[in-house]
């Protein structure tokens, strides 16, 4: 990974952080530290490894974000902040965790800065908001325009794809077995970016004027990656000849009529259906700036930024220098 300049903040700020356990809020707090700002987080209790692996400095506080109780008393107490980050965001995106964590979570943080003292929020959001089909997306829809309607400075940061969603066939592809993809692997493309860009970018939001009060699309450094061309760069990468197996987005079709019909039965197939809905979405959506005019997904129109390339990270996780927790995006 290239050496990367950390500028620090001319105002360094009393920051509470959400969603600081997931790998992008991990990054996020440490880019947060390394400017100089004092970040409080409210984690999750867990006995047996409290400090869940993250930064020394970062100050934690233990209790659950999606009750507002706990997040009040817990979590901001009786203190006083200048800046909200969260990168809070449901873990599955069923409708009842969608709308637990991405809205109603996120609206019960937002009041209570407001009363900690908050002028400013940073969130994270998703490039995916900008064609809405799915639960998740329109409870990040509905969050958005509270934030936005909230008097307070905010920037939201929309991004393209993450590496760790892109890394789900890499120990399949070594075993010898074909890369998947849906159709002949070009339906669609993104800009890949990784947790340190990321998180970079979200704590350079705290003292740039410029990305205040907008919505930001982000991307990656370079051109858009299609499946066909990640798979390459993996066979490529192993020194192995190219293997590919074509799925027809039919297959999804047919999963999620059949899933949604025994929903109306069962909750359990009910969220079955949304998560075959949600892999559709990615398997036929491109992760880039959506033109409103034209209904085409634009590459030009997608900013980029950072240093970090995702075969780069695929040669350091082939190589054993990075290693690749897929958690809810265990797709293949």
């Amino acid at each position: 990974m290239p050496d990367r300049a950390v500028p620090r903040s001319p105002k360094p700020r009393r920051v509470f952080l959400l969603g600081a356990t997931g790998t992008i809020g991990r990054a996020t707090a440490e880019a947060l530290l390394a400017r100089g700002h004092a970040v409080t987080a409210l984690v999750r209790p867990k006995p047996d490894d409290p400090r869940r692996g993250l930064p020394e400095g970062l100050t934690l506080r233990f209790g659950d974000a999606a009750d507002a109780g706990s997040l009040q008393c817990d979590g901001f107490q009786a203190d006083r902040f200048d800046v909200l980050v969260s990168c809070l965001a449901s873990r599955t995106g069923r409708p009842g965790d969608a709308w637990a964590i991405d809205h109603r979570a996120q609206v019960a943080a937002l009041r209570l800065a407001k009363a900690a003292g908050v002028g400013q929020v940073v969130l994270l959001s998703a490039l995916c908001v900008q064609r809405p089909k799915l639960a998740f997306q329109e409870a990040k829809l509905a969050f958005e325009a509270e934030l936005a309607a909230s008097g307070l400075t905010y920037s939201i940061v929309r991004p393209t794809a993450f590496f760790k969603s892109l890394s789900g066939q890499i120990e399949r592809v070594r075993r010898g077995k074909p890369f998947l993809m849906f159709g002949d692997g070009t339906l669609t493309a993104c800009k890949p970016i990784s947790d340190a860009d990321l998180a970079a970018y979200l704590a350079d939001c705290l003292d740039d004027p410029a990305r205040a009060n907008r919505i930001l699309p982000i991307g990656g450094p370079g051109e858009p990656i299609s499946p066909r061309q990640q798979g390459e760069a993996l066979f490529r990468i192993l020194g192995q000849v190219p293997k590919f197996r074509s799925v027809p987005v039919g297959f999804l079709d047919a999963i999620i009529a059949t899933l949604s019909l025994l929903g109306r039965l069962s909750p359990r197939l009910r969220d079955k259906a949304e998560l075959a809905r949600i892999g559709r979405y990615y398997a036929t959506e491109s992760m880039l700036v959506l033109d409103p005019a034209t209904g085409r997904y634009e590459a030009q129109a997608t900013p980029s930024t950072g240093q970090d390339t995702l075969f780069d990270f695929y040669a350091r996780v082939l190589g054993g220098e990075a290693r690749v927790d897929l958690g809810e995006h265990a797709v293949f």
